[in-house]
């Protein structure tokens, strides 16, 4: 072994590697995104790689290699866990033969999701056991324990860290490649009585899955990772909690009285054992956790079932707040005041440093989105007109002043809403905006449901050539894959064409009267129709040619350029725009847009 300096998601992916995976797949997303991009990166060569185009379709790749006996991993985002639910509640039924662990990164707040999902609640409705680490170093251990119980009892597995865990770093204990654990996949066994979902097959499987996890919490209750951490002090008040709150806590606990804790690894099944003795000589337990009360009523549960009397609070009861992202500064103040130590006090919050200045997000400066949300908005200006956004770097399309996301529900939903919204109002013209990522992951559906029942929109698909929101993976659309090999690209163009639309046009949003021309034009043609706006990543593919300048000359400060396209590299002072040479890519949009032509010098790549 060797010690490395990890962050939480490279060492899960480390640790899926020393647990002999075979095959790892997923969908990118934050936070789980580092995942899989760390298992190509440290691939010993006979690990099979893939970004699918969907949770659902690299959660259906890993239960196929886990059915052959190979151990699977697949990793998505606590949303992702929704586009991939169809299959995995059948998967369940019918169980799997080499160890499959679906990683799922919850993200508390949100920082960066539409949600705050609990996957500790979904792993309760799918009936699947959940393992819950609380820092880099479990994460990295936990892991292959996962992947053990899954084999073990022939069932998929919940692993789900939370964006602290995922994010953050810790040195630890590696093993070396030749330490890894070594797998001898048998092969697909076939057997239809097995391994197609039938009725009968459901009935007999489910009554066997719910004995299994009334087994497992006796189990988990002897699971190392369940425990009860004794403290000092009052013994009648105790706390409960998991995750990466359980370090917020020992972090936010003083010397003087550190109640008993119980630290529960496995929320489902439950401990149920660990938690009626954690329980009997209590009087009060405070539950801190995120994101949903399952410790909590799990406790609440167990007291009645045991005729326990003793006080659960949480968030049920208004002692932890209900909802976002906890910290040790909250925890701090819970426990105090569950305590009855008071909470911190005032001259302590004076030494507080000052909070950071709040930078809303902003699409980059140079973003081909920008060029391409502006021409539509001066194409459309003074028409009744809706635009559907969607997930990624164009959801800050809404931002003022483009101003151009007046929906936005998740992946590919824009397309289909676009489609009601022009059925309930003929009148008003739909737009629905779409990624290349995307359009493969969820928007393609939409778009043959809208062909099929006679929709009258516009397909807008921005098409930067990468997954730019969540670190630039490739996709079908790229030309290549995560293990590496050039393939041929898929054409979005050729899908649409294929679909049935007649109108596809593509056009370089940074020629900035072409693609005005193309919106109007295309716009009013019947029936759906797609612009193709086409551009490189700004991020992903520098520009090889100049910066705009502007003349301060011919400068008449109307402040179109700034006040109109809200690029960051656009400032104004001492009575005229000015140009951020630092940020400026020289997209020219600024130039094109000037009215009295006092800004030149770019230049972008064909």
């Amino acid at each position: 072994m060797h010690k490395e300096f990890l962050m939480g998601n490279e060492a899960i992916a480390l640790g899926a590697l020393a647990a002999g995976v075979d095959a790892a797949s997923g969908y990118p997303g934050t936070p789980s995104t580092e995942i899989l991009e760390t298992i190509a990166k440290k691939n010993p060569g006979d690990v099979y790689v893939e970004w699918s185009v969907n949770e659902k379709a690299g959660l259906e790749m890993a239960a196929g290699a886990s059915l052959a006996g190979a151990r699977s991993l697949v990793t998505m985002k606590q949303v992702g866990l929704n586009v991939a639910s169809d299959p995995l509640m059948s998967l369940e039924y019918i169980g799997v033969k080499g160890g499959m662990v679906i990683v799922v990164a919850d993200d508390p707040g949100p920082i960066s999701s539409q949600t705050e999902q609990d996957t500790r609640t979904f792993g309760m409705y799918s009936k699947l056991p959940v393992f819950d680490p609380s820092s880099v170093h479990e994460a990295y251990e936990m892991i292959q324990e996962a992947f053990d119980f899954s084999e073990k009892y022939h069932t998929p597995v919940f692993f789900r860290p939370t964006t602290r865990v995922d994010h953050g770093y810790e040195s630890i204990d590696v093993k070396e490649p030749s330490e890894y654990y070594q797998t001898k996949p048998e092969g697909f066994v076939k057997d239809a009585s097995k391994w197609v979902i039938f009725p009968r097959l459901s009935v007999k499987n489910h009554a066997l899955i719910e004995k299994r996890n009334a087994d497992l919490t006796k189990v988990f209750s002897e699971y190392k990772r369940n425990f009860v951490k004794k403290g000092i002090g009052n013994r009648k008040k105790a706390i409960a909690t998991h995750g990466i709150n359980y370090e917020y806590t020992l972090d936010a606990i003083g010397d003087s009285e550190v109640p008993d804790i119980l630290r529960v690894a496995t929320p489902f099944p439950f401990p149920e054992e660990l938690a009626v003795e954690f329980l009997k000589d209590k009087e009060e337990v405070l539950c801190i956790e995120e994101l949903d009360p399952v410790i909590e009523r799990n406790l609440i549960f167990i007291c009645g079932k045991y005729g326990l009397n003793v006080k659960i609070r949480g968030k049920l009861t208004g002692h932890v707040k209900p909802s976002g992202e906890n910290s040790v500064d909250s925890v701090k103040e819970d426990i105090a005041k569950f305590l009855g130590t008071g909470a911190a006090s005032d001259e302590a919050r004076r030494d507080d440093p000052p909070e950071l200045a709040v930078r809303p997000p902003v699409l980059c400066a140079g973003c081909p989105h920008r060029a391409s949300f502006y021409a539509v908005k001066q194409a459309m200006k003074g028409r009744k007109t809706i635009y559907c956004g969607d997930i990624g770097c164009y959801t800050l399309g809404n931002a003022h002043p483009l101003d151009m996301t007046d929906t936005c529900l998740c992946m590919g939903a824009g397309i289909n809403m676009a489609q009601g919204l022009n059925r309930m109002e003929p009148d008003t013209k739909a737009f629905a905006f779409v990624g290349d990522s995307t359009f493969f992951a969820s928007g393609i559906t939409g778009t043959i449901n809208a062909f099929y029942n006679q929709a009258d929109m516009t397909l807008v698909v921005l098409d930067n050539s990468t997954t730019a929101m969540t670190g630039h993976q490739p996709h079908p659309g790229t030309g290549h894959t995560l293990m590496g090999d050039v393939v041929d690209k898929v054409s979005i163009e050729k899908i649409l064409r294929a679909i049935g639309l007649t109108t596809v046009e593509t056009v370089d949003p940074l020629d900035f009267d072409t693609a005005v021309e193309t919106v109007k034009r295309v716009a009013d043609e019947p029936g759906i129709k797609a612009i193709i706006f086409k551009s490189p990543c700004i991020v992903k593919f520098k520009p090889k040619s100049g910066q705009s300048h502007i003349d301060p000359e011919k400068c008449i400060g109307c402040k179109r350029c700034i006040n109109e396209l809200g690029c960051p590299a656009l400032i104004f002072k001492g009575g005229k725009a000015s140009i951020d040479e630092t940020l400026c890519t020289g997209c020219t949009l600024c130039e094109q847009i000037c009215p009295v032509q006092a800004i030149s010098g770019g230049g972008h790549n064909e």
